[in-house]
């Protein structure tokens, strides 16, 4: 795992899958006008979350995932140069080729 974050509970530590965006026409549109990305990796799973019984709840996603994302969930955490996104479980909408 890189940059060394450790999610907790039922939270999932997510980057950025690499996106292949093409200028049409020349125009270059700045990073402010541009739509947040709802396409990740998992990249680490939190300490998991308990049921009412005290049983740990399955993730549904592991480690490796392409995953999309609510578009404005989860907390975004800048470590080096690399960005990530904290979520929780709850705001992984699907996992894509899955």
């Amino acid at each position: 795992m890189s940059a060394n974050i450790k999610p907790l509970g039922d939270r999932v530590l997510l980057e950025l899958a690499e996106n292949t965006e093409q200028m049409k026409g020349g125009i270059l549109i700045p990073d402010t006008a541009k739509e947040k990305p709802q396409e990740y990796i998992v990249i680490a799973l939190g300490t998991g979350k308990n049921d009412d019984n005290g049983n740990k709840i399955p993730f549904d996603v592991k480690v490796g995932d392409k995953v999309l994302t609510s578009r404005y969930g989860g907390t975004e955490v800048k470590v080096g140069d690399k960005e990530y996104k904290i979520v929780g479980q709850d705001d992984i909408l699907a996992v894509v080729g899955a």
